[in-house]
């Protein structure tokens, strides 16, 4: 028996959530999904990936000076920590508390350390959203609203 996309989809948000991507926040953004908002989810995890990306780009540009302005890399991990705390993922979230930690005692080698770490995660995170996002095209497509 081939796998439904409803299969498929149930079983990457299981997966998910096994191995530490996303938290109950999560299941909080899917309980307002309903049919006035039947796109809820899509358009905050879309903003969150967007915000993501920007934001990991303004922190390479930021540790790649010279002269690092420690409170404004505080201010855009601070920024990501805040937008994965509201979406339920919760590695980033936790790398991003690591990552403050670093910005408070100027530790430029950490920043950059910690920068990496929340760089893999967060694309990590992103590649399995862009595929949850499909399912659920997919199974909208099959069960027209």
């Amino acid at each position: 028996m081939a796998a439904t996309p409803m299969n498929q989809l149930s079983a990457l948000v299981n997966n998910m959530f096994a191995t530490g991507l996303l938290d109950e926040q999560f299941q909080q953004l899917q309980m307002l999904q309903d049919a006035s908002a039947p796109d809820f989810v899509s358009e905050v995890v879309t903003l969150f990936c967007d915000d993501g990306e920007r934001i990991i780009g303004e922190l390479t540009k930021l540790l790649e000076k010279s002269s690092v302005d420690f409170d404004r890399v505080d201010a855009f991990v601070h920024q990501l920590k805040g937008s994965s705390a509201s979406v339920g993922a919760q590695k980033v979230k936790n790398t991003c508390i690591q990552f403050r930690e670093f910005c408070q005692q100027k530790s430029r080698d950490g920043c950059l350390k910690t920068l990496d770490s929340v760089r893999t995660e967060f694309y990590d995170l992103r590649s399995k959203f862009q595929t949850l996002l499909q399912l659920e095209r997919q199974i909208q497509g099959f069960y027209p609203k």
